[in-house]
């Protein structure tokens, strides 16, 4: 009886165990969870302080501004990404979502990266944008071409991009599966680490010359 007791207990452990390693923006347990950045309040959820509900204000879940195209003159792929999550929006704490607005300038790119926290579903407003991910081993690519009013999923953790493909600006809107998806860019991360990653090791994973690497870790 004990053994049987011991197993069943075990598996409830593993289950709780594994149930947890899953979850990455866990379910509120109440109706909002205000994030604040001091320490004088009781509760700590999400990594981030709960505002005293008492003191919570409708502006707490207002932000101003996605009418205001983002400036891509000072981006050098012509891109401009204005993410509004919970250090924008403290509402959005323990919630679970948040939304980013994206424009391009003409033949702009957003280059590959990844959210490693969050799915991505990108809205096209205005233009033309080929857009697509790829998936892990296997490396398959998912690619489109998305016109005005056109949706596209980008699963979470996957490396994904959009390009504009048209002679005018393109504007999307994308939401996202957590309150702080993360932003992973990939030439950034491997070309612009800091510290360097060794210029050998770069040069052997992609078949370059070691001036050619040296020169794109410049870049970054």
């Amino acid at each position: 009886m004990k053994k049987v007791v011991s197993y069943l207990v075990t598996v409830a452990l593993l289950a709780l165990a594994s149930s947890l390693a899953s979850a990455y923006d866990p379910s509120p347990l109440q109706d909002f969870c205000v994030a604040i950045n001091n320490t004088n309040s009781a509760v700590f959820v999400n990594g981030k302080f709960c505002k005293d509900p008492t003191l919570v204000t409708a502006d707490d879940f207002f932000f101003s501004g996605l009418n205001i195209p983002g400036n891509t003159a000072t981006n050098k792929v012509g891109s401009s990404v204005n993410l509004v999550n919970v250090d924008k929006l403290p509402g959005l704490n323990t919630l679970g979502i948040s939304l980013a607005r994206l424009d391009f300038a003409p033949y702009g790119l957003n280059p590959p990266h990844t959210h490693p926290r969050g799915t991505e579903l990108l809205v096209v407003i205005e233009g033309a944008l080929l857009v697509g991910f790829v998936t892990s081993n296997p490396n398959k690519l998912f690619t489109k071409v998305l016109n005005k009013g056109d949706v596209f999923v980008f699963p979470i953790g996957l490396i994904h991009f959009q390009f504009n493909v048209g002679q005018t600006n393109a504007v999307a809107f994308a939401g996202l599966s957590s309150q702080n998806p993360g932003l992973n860019t990939i030439a950034n991360a491997v070309f612009g680490s800091n510290p360097p990653i060794n210029p050998d090791v770069l040069a052997k994973a992609f078949q370059l010359d070691k001036n050619v690497v040296e020169y794109l870790q410049k870049q970054f």
